[in-house]
């Protein structure tokens, strides 16, 4: 992907020609700019990571003073640069380049049947993790419990919530949250009423969980 961008980008001041110099830095706040978003995304790195430039300088083998410059948009950026620094800051390329995630921010999920309930999808397919909005009827026959890879955790929003985790049965409380590892089997329903819960899920989870879900 990143090389793609590289490729589309390469009249910019992302691969400029050589004889070319570094133009000024694009105004803040212009999104749709790969260049300006790349700077703010390395100094946000650097800063949350509560590195001086030194710092970074000493793990990127390249100069503060070049860095700096990166930063401020007195240097073009190429994958000469970026390649180091993407390493030493622990980032992804393909995260540094994404201009996806500034689009639209809002989700708007929408009702999809789930396990006998309702589920509103809260995440983005493309997210390491998924949450999920489920509300959850009281079911006759306690539902069958599941064994995968992964780690859940739950809040109830409202009503009770019943969590089978092998032979235990734990019932929980509006107001509180669950954690627990899917190795041990588990299901859950909802006590008395119904019940919603935010629920979060891994990787692994999501796919156990939410495999042909609608929406």
């Amino acid at each position: 992907m990143y090389l793609a961008i590289f490729a589309r980008c390469r009249h910019t001041a992302l691969v400029p020609p050589a004889d070319r110099p570094a133009r000024p830095a694009p105004p803040a706040g212009d999104p749709g700019d790969v260049e300006a978003l790349v700077r703010s995304r390395l100094r946000a790195l650097r800063t949350s990571a509560g590195w001086s430039l030194d710092e970074v300088a000493r793990r990127s083998h390249l100069s503060a003073s070049t860095i700096s410059r990166i930063e401020t948009g007195n240097r073009t950026i190429g994958l000469d640069v970026l390649v180091p620094l993407a390493r030493a800051l622990g980032a992804d390329l393909d995260d540094l380049l994404d201009t996806s995630t500034v689009d639209d921010v809002v989700i708007r999920p929408e009702p999809a049947d789930w396990h006998g309930g309702t589920v509103w999808n809260l995440s983005r397919p493309t997210s390491p993790l998924a949450a999920i909005k489920v509300r959850l009827e009281p079911t006759a026959v306690p539902p069958e419990q599941r064994v995968h890879p992964g780690q859940d955790w739950l809040f109830v929003l409202e009503g009770r919530a019943l969590l089978l985790l092998g032979d235990r049965r734990i019932e929980v409380e509006a107001g509180e949250a669950a954690e627990f590892s899917t190795m041990v089997p588990h299901a859950i329903t909802a006590l008395d009423g119904p019940a919603e819960l935010l629920m979060v899920f891994d990787r692994d989870g999501r796919g156990a969980h939410l495999t042909g879900a609608a929406g």
